[in-house]
């Protein structure tokens, strides 16, 4: 791991990414890096017609993450100050992959490719997985209303997504440690124990690329 932490937190809808995120920041003092959902304006009419909404869907994802990675970059990481994120840009990918029409896929890669060449990477990745059961059971309990139409269907695909995407992840990125927990047999947001298992997981992932970032220089 090199110089300030920079942490993201990755997994499919309704995992608990933002939790997650959240305790970590309050438990180190990280900076808390929220992903932008509520305020696309596309989200909503993308749940209830995927193929319509797409493009303009994840237009506004990336500009909005674009900026919001800007700053952290500017204000913080360049600052020294570590960040822990409930997304990381990347994600961008997986979902662009999934739901965007071939010709309107290559415009969105020229755009994408533009605007992330010089954006701060995470050093650090944590990714969340569980069954789609879970994940549907999770997204009814927080009770969104531009999620009441997510497809299950659309939700499994996309978990089949992100698990191919993060094997190909480790491979591409052997020097950035990735921690995977189940959320099937980890609930830390209703048992103590568990969050204290996985912040305890994380610190030692820390420690270890510290002493690593030692010894290298």
């Amino acid at each position: 791991m090199k110089n300030v932490p920079f942490i993201t937190v990755e997994g499919p809808i309704g995992v608990g990414k933002t939790s997650l995120a959240k305790a970590i920041s309050e438990h180190f003092s990280y900076h808390l890096l929220k992903e932008i959902v509520d305020e696309n304006p596309f989200l909503g009419k993308f749940y209830e017609n995927i193929e319509e909404w797409s493009f303009q869907t994840e237009m506004f994802f990336l500009c909005n993450r674009y900026k919001q990675l800007e700053d952290i970059h500017t204000k913080f990481l360049s600052e020294e100050k570590a960040v822990v994120a409930d997304y990381n840009i990347f994600k961008n990918l997986i979902f662009s992959k999934r739901t965007l029409k071939e010709q309107q896929a290559q415009k969105y890669m020229d755009i994408y490719s533009i605007l992330t060449e010089d954006m701060p990477k995470p050093n650090l990745v944590i990714y969340l997985h569980a069954s789609l059961e879970t994940l549907l059971e999770r997204i009814q309990k927080r009770g969104r209303e531009v999620e009441k139409n997510i497809s299950p269907l659309y939700l499994e695909q996309l978990s089949a997504d992100y698990e191919q995407f993060m094997a190909d992840f480790e491979k591409a990125h052997p020097e950035v440690p990735v921690l995977r927990f189940n959320g099937d047999h980890i609930d830390f947001v209703q048992k103590p124990g568990d969050l204290k298992m996985m912040l305890q997981a994380l610190e030692e992932t820390l420690k270890e690329g510290a002493q690593q970032d030692e010894f290298t220089r």
